[in-house]
């Protein structure tokens, strides 16, 4: 029995390391990787919105209880976990969090399936870099960063990093420069996004399409929710992922 109603869930295996996915959907492929906690219901509830705009999507979990609403406990234990794993790099610059490699093997997977101009791939909050790395080998067009958070913006170094390797970074400039554009977005008085646009900006040039709302909150797609935004990512999806 499914633990989020109306998803298949499985799992999927690659790189040495196995998690749970669920999956709702058809047509191009998606995967949609949760913020801290887990899978809220409100993660859940935006992943749905991309299945009825007529995608597959693929939610990983990574940590924490799918389906769980965000509390300060669930928040403090799931920051616990990202802070200690050796599968995210939290606290040094220039490298690509060694799930990458697992979530690259999900994404080859998907559009094997599936086919067309590639997958899309959506991160958010402490996932919301993963995307780049993701799109390094070509089979993710349509990359989507939610106020990136790692590494952890606690110097400048840091809060300007882009949590990708020195090769990696090469390797998206030249998907972008080919033509693979990056979609970006944040509320500008996020500090935990640090300056990671400013970079992205100087890495990209134009190939970095920014989505910069004032305020400080934080979760742009779910907990603060802009509709406008919402919908410039499925507009994105639509362009991208539909020959």
């Amino acid at each position: 029995m499914t633990r989020l109603p109306g998803w298949t869930e499985s799992t999927f295996t690659a790189d040495g390391r196995t998690y749970p996915t669920f999956r709702q959907g058809s047509g191009p492929g998606v995967v949609i990787v949760h913020e801290v906690p887990g899978i809220s219901p409100k993660v859940q509830a935006f992943a749905e919105e991309v299945v009825a705009a007529g995608f597959t999507v693929v939610m990983p979990s990574l940590f924490g209880t799918p389906g769980a609403g965000p509390t300060a406990g669930s928040v403090a234990k799931a920051l616990g976990r990202v802070c200690i794993s050796s599968e995210f790099s939290t606290w040094a610059a220039h490298r690509t969090s060694p799930v990458i490699g697992w979530l690259r093997a999900l994404a080859k997977q998907l559009h094997t399936e599936l086919g067309g101009p590639g997958v899309g791939a959506l991160g958010m909050c402490f996932s919301g870099g993963f995307a780049l790395a993701m799109m390094v080998d070509g089979h993710v067009a349509a990359p989507v960063l939610s106020q990136p958070s790692l590494p952890f913006a606690v110097t400048p170094t840091l809060a300007g990093d882009l949590n990708l390797s020195p090769a990696d970074l090469t390797a998206v400039k030249e998907r972008v420069a080919a033509g693979c554009p990056v979609l970006g977005l944040r509320y500008e008085g996020d500090r935990r996004v640090g300056t990671r646009f400013a970079t992205l900006r100087q890495e990209l040039g134009d190939g970095f399409l920014a989505v910069e709302l004032p305020g400080k909150k934080h979760s742009v797609l779910t907990e603060h929710r802009d509709e406008p935004s919402v919908q410039r990512v499925l507009a994105f999806f639509k362009e991208r992922l539909h020959p």
